[in-house]
């Protein structure tokens, strides 16, 4: 192992050596030809000036009209590669009845598409690049740093292949009646073609870019029309000619492994010629894996900026499996709306669309983690295609559109799930939801997961104490652990939910025992205390706000001040008290349908009202910023508006 870590250290080095080496010889080539036409082509014969057939010809001179290549358009001519049609056709020496021996027609093949494609690295690194560059020092055209990001690292690979592979090559065919072999010629150069991994991750980009300043800078424009104009470009466009480089390593691939099929079984070089051929395949896999790296992230790039860019949600190792638009059930109001799903391979994103769609597509409302989520179908005679998504942090009753579609998403969050336990040693089997299509929880989950919350409607009374609910004395709350729909008596607990982050959150009394251990007083479980029959400091200590504030008589000259609190567990109702510590309420005030008005400043007094009917209250506050706070939470109450209902309604 420390020998094959030490080789491939050493190719690493000795590509990053060539590379440097190449951009040093290029700088001082460059220099020189300052003010010099540009070099021509060395004189090689018509018929090698290019490896196309004349099949790829036409396509070719097709798209010529096209203004960019994609990496669809690089997958569907890797394809092409794939085949056999790219193949030179063979020389009058090297009829297929010749004497000459099969792998050496191959060799022969190999050296000849070499010479071609050296031809074309020759155009594109000391003409077209060349004079770009020559320009862009002018200032006329376009930046330098935009000529260089467009041809990449070309000039290392044209210096690479002209220097150093090509005349290699040329030599061993000349000496093949005393030494028949190439592999090894191979298998030494060949991890230098990995440089084609930083070309080939460049392409999609530099063509954007010669697409982009075509339009912004007409002498730009017109300087790449007038060198395609010149017989050397044979009526290829520039992206066609870099195109090239792309292509080059998996007919690379392609020979080798028919020289090595025609290779007699004694062959002195099938050793090292498999040993090559292995070593290019390599290559390939790394130039393939570099284009569909490239295109991933490009993807994930879009999607990115439908979100925001938003820092907690930006990872280059996410990977999008499936989005599309979902409707979600309230369980509040019995109703659905639409929402967006992002399902990446680690997190669900719970995402609503933006009403004006300045910089991103999409708010992201619950980011919901995979590992633990579990999924399945629910059999529901109201909602059809409905399905249940449960997670660490929530548990989503969503609808397709079909049962096709949902059936989708199923399969899509079932993947991903199953993806995530593999790669994961602390998750045990994928288990595929509770038998039943009740939300109970099991005993060993609660607390661990969301739980499934009862609908609102599905009930009338308490399902603990089998109390009717009403809209003012019982109103309905959910259990944060098993979701069950209770009243405030019996849900008047707090207990730490893993799921949540071990925060406090409502339980009912059963799911508060089960986790905490504790036993319930006994005045706890005795009767319910009267709706005023709560102390001041207890309610104002979970209260939604408290404070002093005056309230005004009938005719606005008295005033009686008081201690004015709205509770978390009852938020649709204030609660007036003589004194903070009192222990029990003088008045409470049904917030639900009053409307909140707001008075101009008298005397310097801050005054509000709230007004229903001919009911009228006006209260005065110490300060604006504490009338505004008053007026901004009894307005919520007077709506119906809790803190529980948002977390639902989303």
């Amino acid at each position: 192992m420390e020998g094959k870590a030490d080789y491939q250290q050493s190719v690493v080095e000795l590509v990053a050596a060539f590379e440097e080496h190449c951009r040093d010889s290029t700088s001082a080539q460059r220099d020189k030809q300052a003010g010099r036409q540009p070099q021509q082509l060395p004189a090689f014969p018509a018929s090698q000036s290019h490896s196309l057939t004349r099949k790829e010809d036409e396509e070719e001179k097709n798209q010529q009209g096209q203004r960019g290549l994609s990496f669809k358009c690089l997958r569907s001519l890797r394809s092409k590669i794939r085949e056999d049609n790219w193949r030179r056709p063979q020389g009058p020496d090297l009829e297929p009845g010749s004497q000459e021996p099969e792998e050496k027609k191959i060799a022969l093949e190999l050296l000849e598409t070499e010479q071609a494609y050296v031809n074309r690295l020759h155009l594109l690194d000391q003409v077209f690049y060349t004079e770009l560059m020559r320009e862009a020092k002018t200032g006329k055209t376009v930046p330098e740093e935009v000529v260089k990001m467009i041809f990449s690292n070309i000039s290392s690979i044209y210096q690479f292949h002209a220097e150093f592979f090509l005349p290699e090559l040329q030599k061993r065919m000349e000496d093949w009646h005393h030494n028949p072999r190439i592999g090894d010629v191979i298998q030494k150069l060949a991890p230098f073609l990995k440089m084609y991994g930083e070309y080939v991750k460049n392409f999609d980009k530099a063509v954007e870019l010669i697409t982009a300043w075509s339009e912004k800078s007409p002498p730009f424009q017109e300087l790449i029309a007038d060198i395609q104009k010149r017989k050397v470009c044979a009526n290829l466009t520039l992206q066609h000619h870099m195109l090239e480089p792309v292509q080059r390593i998996p007919r690379y691939e392609l020979l080798l492994k028919d020289y090595v099929r025609k290779l007699p079984p004694q062959s002195p070089d099938r050793g090292d010629a498999e040993k090559a051929l292995e070593m290019i395949f390599m290559v390939a896999k790394h130039s393939n894996a570099a284009i569909a790296e490239m295109e991933r992230l490009q993807n994930l790039w879009a999607v990115y900026q439908r979100l925001g860019l938003e820092d907690d949600i930006v990872d280059p190792s996410n990977e999008l499996i499936k989005e599309g638009p979902i409707q979600k059930i309230s369980t509040r109001n019995n109703s659905t709306s639409e929402k967006y799903l992002f399902l990446f391979n680690n997190m669900l994103l719970y995402c609503v669309p933006k009403v004006i769609q300045v910089g991103a597509e999409f708010q992201v409302h619950l980011r919901m983690d995979v590992g633990g989520m579990k999924v399945r179908e629910l059999k529901d005679a109201e909602f059809p295609h409905t399905f249940l998504v449960s997670g660490k942090q929530r548990t989503l009753e969503l609808q397709a559109r079909s049962e096709e579609e949902m059936n989708d998403w199923i399969q899509a969050f079932q993947d991903a799930i199953d993806r995530k336990e593999k790669r994961s040693e602390t998750f045990k089997t994928a288990v595929h939801g509770l038998e039943t299509d009740t939300p109970a929880l099991k005993a060993e989950e609660l607390g661990r997961r969301a739980p499934q919350w009862v609908r609102d409607n599905l009930v009338t009374m308490c399902m603990r104490c089998r109390e009717p609910f009403n809209a003012i004395t019982r109103r309905r709350h959910h259990c944060r652990a098993c979701g069950y729909v209770v009243c405030a008596r019996c849900s008047d607990y707090k207990a730490e939910l893993q799921y949540d982050g071990n925060r406090p959150n409502r339980v009912c009394q059963e799911c508060f025992i089960f986790l905490t251990g504790h036993t319930v007083l006994e005045d706890r479980e005795g009767k319910h205390k009267g709706i005023l029959e709560k102390g001041a400091a207890e309610v104002s200590s979970r209260s939604l706000l408290c404070s002093s504030l005056q309230l005004l008589d009938k005719n606005g000259k008295g005033s009686t001040r008081g201690w004015f609190v709205i509770p978390q567990d009852d938020p649709l109702v204030l609660y007036i008290y003589a004194a903070p510590q009192d222990v029990r309420a003088h008045t409470s005030i049904p917030l639900l349908g009053y409307q909140v008005r707001d008075l101009p400043q008298s005397e310097s007094r801050h005054l509000f009202q709230l007004v229903q009917s001919r009911q009228v209250f006006t209260f005065v506050a110490d300060t604006e910023e504490l009338k505004q706070r008053w007026m901004k939470a009894m307005a919520r109450s007077a709506a119906g508006i809790t803190e529980e209902e948002e977390d639902e309604a989303e």
